[in-house]
């Protein structure tokens, strides 16, 4: 999958997509400060744009890694080529990056959602290659690295006094005081808590982010299936939304394969891990595709809960985790899959935005939960 065209197309969304036009901060102001009604604050790092920006860091990884490897083995007249594009397309990303945190940083980094920390796994990325290289990029430098790393123990501090129910589990609205545990929050917030956990040496950061996923599997997992629901209410015992939806399924996973880079996580979340995954792949259609719910077959295909799912089976192969073919043959067919939906940098055939439980608009587009983690993709 040539990511050229993507990444173009997510380096203008990450600063475009979710923003207030004129017409809708008017509208705000007037509901806000003339008929006192309580509005939704502007978010600049939500998440729809925090995956771009994983997605993008994903791919300026690549490059330079990429890069590293030609370097090693010497470049010809073709390879010379091949490194002013990467040159370009490193460029673009980090100055993407940049424009994308440094707005948010200007505005004394408002935190609004759990589903913030998403963005936080890009500024800890930004963070702990500079700390441990010392050298400045496209993003940060001797001058401005002290603003991300306070953003960055600002996104921490937000995680560690964030309410959590009876069992240690954030509730995805807590301000909603209603004791609902959403599976978007395994995916929105694990792997920033647990990689921070990580590079710190803060094991309750990294036992955070592992609770809530072994929470969700005991909690909100269909016995028969072994899928998971969309959320569940510990109290009540109740489970909500429907089972198997592609998304909240590579959410679970998308928090599962980013809490498992140390023997920590690996040990209590692998066995989970391989069995959902397991579970997930009986549900692979012929055409490679994943569902926009599991088991409907024959419903439409969504590009993100495809994506979500190849991206935990890459990830799974690399650390070793999942052995066997199938694995392999499962994710060829896959991203094979999300190649036929891709068209002049966009990711088509993707499910519109969740709006509650049991509530999944049968809207198909191009989103940038679709783009984004197809940028996470290898190549």
């Amino acid at each position: 999958m040539d990511k050229i065209d993507l990444i173009r197309t997510a380096c203008e969304e990450l600063l475009s997509y979710g923003l207030w036009d004129h017409k809708t901060r008017f509208k705000r102001t007037v509901k806000k400060y003339i008929f006192r009604q309580p509005i939704a604050e502007e978010d600049l790092i939500f998440w729809p744009t925090g995956l771009l920006a994983v997605g993008l860091w994903h791919c300026r990884q690549e490059i330079l890694a990429r890069r590293g490897k030609e370097t090693g083995s010497g470049a010809g007249n073709g390879e010379n080529t091949g490194r002013e594009t990467q040159d370009f397309l490193l460029q673009k990303i980090e100055t993407a990056l940049s424009v994308y945190f440094t707005r948010w940083i200007r505005k004394e980094c408002p935190i609004y959602y759990l589903d913030d920390l998403l963005a936080g796994e890009v500024v800890l990325a930004i963070c702990e290659e500079y700390e441990k290289d010392h050298a400045e990029n496209g993003i940060v430098n001797e001058k401005n690295i002290a603003k991300y790393q306070s953003a960055l123990v600002r996104l921490a501090d937000y995680a560690f006094s964030y309410p959590t129910d009876e069992t240690g589990s954030f509730p995805y609205r807590a301000n909603q005081q209603n004791g609902h545990i959403f599976v978007d929050s395994a995916g929105l917030t694990c792997p920033f808590l647990y990689e921070y956990g990580r590079f710190y040496d803060i094991d309750e950061s990294m036992e955070l982010a592992v609770k809530q996923i072994a929470n969700f599997v005991a909690y909100g997992t269909d016995a028969a299936t072994g899928l998971p629901y969309h959320g569940y209410d510990v109290v009540t015992g109740n489970k909500y939304g429907i089972i198997g939806w592609g998304r909240s399924v590579g959410w679970l996973l998308r928090g599962m394969a980013g809490s498992m880079s140390t023997v920590y996580g690996l040990d209590r979340l692998k066995e989970s891990f391989c069995n959902l995954l397991d579970a997930v792949l009986l549900w692979q259609r012929k055409d490679g595709y994943f569902s926009w719910q599991l088991q409907a077959m024959e419903g439409p295909a969504d590009t993100s809960a495809t994506a979500m799912i190849c991206y935990a089976l890459q990830e799974g192969i690399r650390m070793r985790t999942l052995q066997g073919e199938g694995y392999q043959a499962a994710l060829a067919k896959g991203m094979h899959a999300i190649h036929k939906s891709t068209k002049n940098g966009r990711v088509y055939d993707c499910l519109g935005e969740c709006e509650g439980f049991a509530q999944y608009p049968q809207r198909y587009g191009d989103y940038p939960w679709a783009l984004g983690v197809a940028l996470m993709l290898d190549t």
